[in-house]
């Protein structure tokens, strides 16, 4: 297969994190499946840097080539793309207000219609484990159990999708989800759907919600939601 495309797709995704204010610095990483195994941006090395043959590639036996070194969460990435094969590729940022919610350890309620998005009727937050261990990722495992995005305690969040778009568009709308659930605490807390309505809209989602071919691009295009 050719990588080249998929390589600059990495690149430009990680650079829109950036740019949607979703991450800064070093410390998120993205991955994409490629083949038998993945693509992952390196450890250590600002977006900004990268350059195509900076990523690495990495078997399914968590082997890469000597002379690079994957993003320290490589554990997790490796284990949501092994084991769930609707999943095409993986974001974890250190965005603000998932982060403020992970940091209290709470999952994401129902608060909005929009939770449907990550696939349940909540976003879970996965227990703590140091950062760039097995522990981690089967924290993060167990958590995405169902849906396609997650909290970390104490850490920050993790979204996927069928493909770099898709996982890009819940990335941010993890994030808003996070900032609503944040702002309406302060005036006394939110206000949920019950699981009747939240059935309704979940059915709804497998129909009418952000489909890949709609899903938001590099470009900035927003996909249409119910």
């Amino acid at each position: 297969m050719n990588e080249q495309p998929l390589r600059e797709a990495v690149i430009e995704t990680a650079l829109e994190t950036n740019r949607r204010g979703l991450n800064q610095g070093t410390s998120g990483n993205v991955s994409v499946r490629c083949g038998e195994g993945l693509l992952i941006t390196p450890s250590g090395m600002a977006y900004e840097d990268l350059a195509p043959d900076d990523l690495v590639y990495m078997d399914a036996d968590g082997r890469w080539p000597a002379h690079q070194k994957p993003s320290s969460e490589w554990h997790f990435h490796r284990a949501i793309l092994r084991e769930r094969d609707d999943i095409h590729a993986v974001i974890h940022v250190h965005s603000v207000y998932a982060s403020v919610v992970a940091i209290q350890r709470h999952d994401i309620p129902p608060l909005h219609y929009m939770i449907a998005a990550a696939g349940g009727d909540s976003i879970r937050c996965a227990p703590y484990a140091t950062f760039g261990t097995e522990a981690l990722s089967h924290n993060a495992l167990a958590a995405l159990d169902g849906r396609y995005a997650c909290l970390l305690a104490n850490h920050g969040m993790i979204a996927t999708g069928p493909d770099l778009a898709r996982a890009l568009w819940l990335t941010e709308e993890v994030e808003l989800l996070a900032r609503q659930y944040v702002l309406s605490l302060s005036l006394g807390g939110p206000t949920l759907l019950d699981a009747e309505e939240m059935q309704r809209v979940l059915e709804a989602f497998r129909h009418y919600g952000p489909r890949s071919g709609a899903a938001r691009t590099a470009s900035g295009q927003r996909p249409d939601a119910p």
